[in-house]
C-alpha cells in the first residue's frame, strides 16, 4: 500500500511541472500567468508565445497525464483504482502546482493524456466532437467542457470499469469548476476565441 501512495504523490509532483510557465520564463523571461488569460496552459501559450511553444506545451502536458497513469498501472495493475487516482493526481498537480505557488492551468491537456490512456476509444469519440466544436465556434474552453462531459457518456455506452468511470466524472467536475468563469463568458459571448493575442503585459479579460 505504501508503494501505491508513493506513485500517487509522484504523479502529483509530475503534474506540478508547469511547462507553460517554464517555457515562457526560458524564452521571454516572463511569468505567463501575468499575460493573456493568466492561465498556465497551451491555449494561453499560443496567445502569448505562438504556435511552436504552444504545441510543445500541449504535447508535454498530455505526456504528463499518460506517464502518471502508467505509473499507476505499474503500481496497481491495469484498470486499477491506483492507476485512476494517479491520473487524477497529475491533473490536480497541473491545476495546483506545488512548485509554482499552487497557481497552474485548467488541466485539459493533462486530462486528455489521462483519459486517452485509461479509455482510448471513449476519449477519442468525445475528442472528435470537441475538436469539431472548437473548429465551429473557436472556443477552446467550450470544446474542453464538451470533451470532459461526453467522455463519461461514451464510457457508459461502450463499456467501462468503475475506477475509470468515476475518474471521468471527478475530472469533469474539476474541469467545470476551473472553467466556471469561461462558462459565464461564453453565455455572455465575451469568451476569447482561439487566436486572440495577448495585449501587452496585461491579462485579457
Amino acid at each position: 500500500m505504501v508503494f501505491e501512495w508513493i506513485t500517487i504523490v509522484v504523479s502529483y509532483l509530475l503534474g506540478s511541472i508547469s511547462f507553460s510557465v517554464l517555457l515562457a520564463k526560458l524564452l521571454k523571461g516572463i511569468d505567463i500567468r501575468q499575460y493573456g488569460s493568466g492561465n498556465a496552459g497551451a491555449t494561453n501559450t499560443l496567445r502569448v508565445l505562438g504556435k511552436g511553444p504552444a504545441i510543445l506545451v500541449l504535447a508535454l502536458d498530455v505526456a504528463k497525464g499518460i506517464a502518471a497513469v502508467w505509473l499507476g498501472v505499474w503500481s496497481g495493475g491495469w484498470g486499477s483504482w491506483v492507476a485512476a487516482v494517479c491520473g487524477v493526481a497529475a491533473i490536480v498537480g497541473h491545476n495546483w502546482p506545488v512548485y509554482f505557488h499552487f497557481r497552474g492551468g485548467k488541466g485539459i491537456a493533462t486530462t486528455i493524456g489521462v483519459m486517452a490512456t485509461l479509455c482510448f476509444f471513449p476519449a477519442l469519440y468525445a475528442g472528435i466532437i470537441a475538436i469539431l466544436s472548437i473548429f465551429i465556434t473557436r472556443y477552446v474552453s467550450l470544446g474542453s467542457l464538451i470533451f470532459v462531459a461526453l467522455t463519461p457518456l461514451f464510457l457508459l455506452l461502450t463499456g467501462f470499469t468503475y475506477p475509470v468511470l468515476w475518474t471521468s466524472l471527478i475530472i469533469a467536475v474539476f474541469a467545470f469548476w476551473r472553467h466556471r468563469s469561461n462558462i459565464v463568458k461564453i453565455a455572455q459571448r465575451r469568451e476569447n476565441k482561439i487566436g486572440t493575442k495577448a495585449k501587452g503585459g496585461k491579462r485579457v479579460v
